[in-house]
């Protein structure tokens, strides 16, 4: 029979295993230098652990915020448009607004005087007639209302209009009085006497009506009226009555 050499662990085997120690391999991974070449490479710090990084939801958060707030601002101005819009179409298709007619109904001459300085001192008493046309709006006048009467350019004389309320559907005529004195040279004294003679004076009335609209219990903000009346009249002598030739109306409204 031969003889079967069997190969089984021996104590000193064991022993030498644990007393020689394992090869070192080197570290699983090297830091470079500043200078970046491989004279220069280390191992990393004894016990260096790698922080966990940790992806923060603030920029999610704030990307979140902002969109909602977008939404909203755009929701609030399309809720806002919606109501503008159908506030107008009731105004328009109910209420059917129509601006004021404005008319220069008589004028009266109580003083023009030339002077020999070249000046005139004149005055005037004009009667504005002021019309509202509206079934459901009111208009209210306010301050700073005038009337001026100019010829060829010059302030002939000037006058403020009263503060009033002017009802539904009405019309009321309004005596305002003008008094002014102006430089008045040679020149425009001879054109004056030459349009008197021909029984025909261009005279420009402006009137400033402040002014604000009322519906039931809303009132606008103030509005301003701006009528020029383009007058020829056939005399301006004081005490006498003054009949008008022809009349040209133009009205602005400024908001």
């Amino acid at each position: 029979m031969g003889h079967h050499h069997q190969h089984g662990a021996y104590p000193m085997d064991v022993e030498s295993s644990y007393m020689h120690p394992a090869p070192n391999y080197g570290p699983g991974y090297v830091m470079l230098s500043e200078h970046g070449s491989d004279h220069h490479l280390r191992p990393p710090p004894y016990r260096r652990k790698n922080i966990p990084r940790y992806h923060s939801k603030m920029h999610s958060h704030r990307r979140g915020g902002c969109c909602c707030c977008i939404c909203c601002c755009c929701t609030f101005l399309m809720v806002f448009l919606l109501l503008l819009l159908l506030l107008a179409s009731y105004v328009y298709f109910f209420i059917k607004p129509k601006p004021p007619n404005y008319k220069i109904s008589n004028m009266k001459i109580a003083a023009f005087h030339l002077n020999s300085d070249f000046s005139l001192y004149t005055e005037f008493n004009v009667a504005v007639r002021a019309e509202n046309p509206n079934d459901n709006v009111a208009i209210i006048y306010g301050h700073d209302g005038a009337v001026a009467v100019t010829y060829t350019g010059s302030t002939l004389c000037y006058g403020k209009l009263p503060t009033f309320y002017q009802g539904h559907h009405n019309t009321t005529t309004i005596n305002v009085g003008l008094k002014g004195k102006s430089e008045f040279g040679s020149g425009l004294q001879s054109a004056l006497m030459d349009n008197k003679r021909k029984g025909r004076i261009p005279l420009d009335i402006y009137v400033r009506v402040p002014f604000s609209v009322e519906v039931g219990s809303i009132r606008t903000s103030p509005l301003k009226a701006i009528v020029h009346c383009a007058l020829v009249v056939d005399n301006l002598s004081p005490n006498r009555k003054v009949n008008i030739i022809s009349s040209k109306y133009d009205v602005e409204i400024k908001y």
